[in-house]
């Protein structure tokens, strides 16, 4: 064996990992079908293992061939990274930071927040996307995503996390709900009504909070709707649709006819946390963390 594995070995491997056929795999690389056979066996050659499954119908990845793959996309992922760092530092910015958040997040923290980094590093490069808690977590898990402002009951293995904004529940209701003319108001009256919730695909541990809060006044709720946008959860109870619960903090920043009732005297509470990979080595990542410990601090 005469020849060493270089960066393009790994690319058509991963190009055809993609497509799983050697024609189009071929066609996006631009190079001829035998090239990029004959490179795929050099690879596999210096490995000593089978990456490729092939029949003349098929072209299916081997267990090894997986977990190069995993490790080729990982590979990948990092040097587009330092792509983007270094245009930054060619372009005269510190950093560009990709921050994902969930709705409460705008509410609370989050503008304070911008406000400060923009102060430290005016030129710094900032790309947001409001997501849910799960989609967060799972591109923090790939790093690609920077930092997550999340609702959590544990940091998943391999992300670190910071708490910032512990709060309580308020029951969101249509404005004529004669729960708000009751004196002495409880959730045990609310057996009978539809709850518009949001789903799990919003945040497991956090679905699981708010339907402890109804096992603690043993009913089991009939909800009607799921949904991982508040606002749209409040739409519907203005609509009549049903009643809600939902953090406190989201009561603020929506112009939405519906009434809130807080439940502070409930034993859950749900925290707001900031999330990040502990291997992502994006140097604002630091930045942002040190300025939300100033935040909490002077807060």
């Amino acid at each position: 064996m005469n020849y060493q594995i270089e960066f393009r070995h790994l690319l058509y491997f991963k190009v055809l990992a993609e497509e799983l056929h050697f024609r189009r795999a071929a066609e996006r690389l631009f190079i001829a079908q035998p090239g990029l056979s004959r490179q795929i066996k050099q690879l596999e050659e210096y490995y000593g293992v089978l990456l490729f499954e092939r029949t003349k119908r098929n072209v299916m990845l081997t267990e090894a061939g997986m977990y190069l793959f995993k490790e080729a996309q990982e590979l990948f992922r990092h040097l587009a990274q330092i792509e983007t760092q270094l245009q930054s530092y060619a372009n005269g910015k510190i950093s560009t930071l990709k921050l994902g958040f969930i709705g409460s997040a705008v509410q609370t923290i989050l503008p304070e927040l911008l406000i400060n980094l923009k102060k430290q590093q005016p030129d710094i490069e900032l790309s947001l996307h409001e997501l849910a808690n799960e989609t967060q977590l799972d591109l923090l898990e790939k790093k690609e995503l920077d930092l997550g402002f999340v609702r959590l009951s544990e940091t998943p293995l391999g992300l670190r996390s910071q708490p910032i904004y512990t709060e309580h529940f308020s029951l969101v209701l249509p404005n004529n709900h004669p729960l708000l003319m009751s004196q002495n108001p409880s959730l045990n009256a609310l057996k009978d009504e539809s709850f518009i919730l949001f789903s799990k695909n919003y945040s497991h541990s956090y679905y699981d909070l708010v339907m402890s809060i109804f096992s603690d006044h043993k009913f089991i709720p009939k909800v009607t709707l799921r949904t991982v946008n508040a606002l749209t959860i409040f739409n519907m109870v203005a609509q009549g649709l049903g009643v809600a619960i939902v953090p406190s903090s989201l009561k603020n920043g929506y112009h939405v006819d519906v009434s809130f009732f807080e439940l502070d005297a409930l034993p859950q509470r749900t925290t707001l946390s900031l999330v990040w990979n502990a291997q992502n080595r994006n140097p604002g990542i630091p930045l942002v963390v040190q300025l939300m410990d100033l935040q909490i601090n002077n807060a």
